[in-house]
């Protein structure tokens, strides 16, 4: 009977975690259908409306150092709260905006308030869960997280088509809301999460370990390469390729399912492998997937299939090392771990920015540019995994 209780309350503290970080992203999955009508409807420019993503995904990047240096400083779970309550109060003020620009400044502070959950839900899932359990969580979370910018923009425009633009931001108001008095209401989780670490080192003591640089480094420049892929795709697709949009829906759904499949099976995983080699070999089958893509490239065969092929091999790869490297890179930060999470997302946010933009310019070019960026990206994870790690990290997952 207690074993069940633990369980229950361990699954509602999962969801409660998955639901933070979830609405945090519904902040601009949901609104993308919105994004083409915003110059019309608060006159302004297209330019205007794409401002509305980039401020939302500024304010996050900084929210992320904001929010790991208090993380140490503070109880978490007042300043989750605390972030929660003040993302949907700028969730309900964005529907009072009259002009583009006001919605821009509003979605920058909202990006801060809302990386707070995706700092703080590593580390609570870290607190609470053994490592091999921990892991199994990290992956059904990111499971749901790859799955949600697939889903959330049907919803999102379901909502536009019913109910007009402000409807998305109401929905989001309200999750936030709900969120935050739930965790009010949780004494056992406020007590387990309110206490305050001794003092710690600082980001630059941190960027110092080389363990938790190899870690990071490795894991970034892995989910750097796929996200590249995802967001150039479907300009390629539909130019250079001579496809449709809904292709890349299938390459989507095709990814993200053996994503799925993959980081689910973590725990088989380790303990065929162990949990180091699991993280080597999901990346050099991420870097398979991308020089299958530079192959395809190179002969100029042009097919959506073959795209759709390598992509699977890089989610695949993926989804073997992504729920142990991103658990075993907080193991590396230590009693230091918020400013370890903090990094760690801001590191694969400024991966993922490096390699779309150096794409950009080349994106009519075909696959070749695209497979060049993540290629090399790929290799960069798997050389630095070549330098052995100086000290046990932590006992072995299985």
């Amino acid at each position: 009977m207690n074993s069940e209780h633990t369980s229950d309350k361990h699954t509602f503290l999962i969801l409660l975690i998955a639901l933070g970080t979830l609405a945090g992203m519904g902040a601009t999955d949901l609104i993308l259908p919105a994004i083409p009508s915003l110059p019309d409807v608060l006159d302004g420019t297209p330019s205007q409306a794409q401002g509305v993503l980039a401020t939302y995904v500024l304010g996050a990047g900084i929210g992320l150092i904001i929010f790991g240096e208090l993380g140490a400083r503070f109880k978490i779970i007042h300043l989750l709260i605390m972030a929660l309550v003040f993302f949907s109060i700028l969730s309900l003020a964005a529907t009072f905006v009259t002009s583009l620009t006001q919605l821009s400044v509003i979605r920058f502070l909202q990006g801060i308030f809302a990386s707070a959950a995706a700092v703080y839900a590593p580390v609570m899932i870290k607190s609470v869960f053994a490592n091999d359990r921990a892991v199994i969580v990290i992956g059904r979370i990111s499971s749901l997280e790859a799955m949600a910018p697939a889903i959330a923009p049907i919803f999102g425009a379901i909502l536009l088509n019913s109910f007009g633009w402000r409807s998305s931001f109401y929905v989001i108001a309200v999750i936030g809301l709900l969120l935050s008095i739930t965790w009010m209401l949780q004494g056992a989780l406020k007590e387990k999460f309110g206490i305050i670490k001794p003092a710690q080192e600082g980001y630059a003591s941190l960027i110092k370990k080389p363990d938790f640089m190899r870690y990071l480094l490795s894991h970034a420049f892995t989910l750097g390469a796929l996200l590249t892929v995802v967001l150039s795709a479907p300009k390629i697709i539909t130019g250079s390729l001579n496809g449709e949009l809904h292709d890349f829906i299938v390459m989507q759904i095709l990814g993200i399912s053996l994503f799925v499949i993959a980081a689910n099976m973590t725990p088989v995983f380790n303990r065929w492998w162990g949990d180091e080699n699991s993280i080597v070999i999901g990346s050099v089958l991420t870097a398979v997937g991308c020089l299958a893509l530079l192959f395809v490239a190179y002969l100029q065969l042009n097919s959506i299939v073959l795209l759709w092929l390598c992509f699977m091999i890089i989610n695949l790869g993926v989804g073997i090392r992504g729920p142990v490297g991103f658990y075993k890179t907080l193991v590396a930060a230590g009693e230091n771990d918020s400013r370890g999470s903090a990094l760690l997302i801001l590191f694969i946010m400024l991966f993922t920015a490096i390699g779309t933009a150096t794409v950009a310019p080349f994106i009519n070019a075909g696959l070749m540019p695209l497979s060049v960026v993540v290629v090399s990206s790929s290799i960069l994870s798997v050389f630095i995994l070549l330098f052995p790690v100086s000290r046990p990290v932590k006992e072995n997952l299985d």
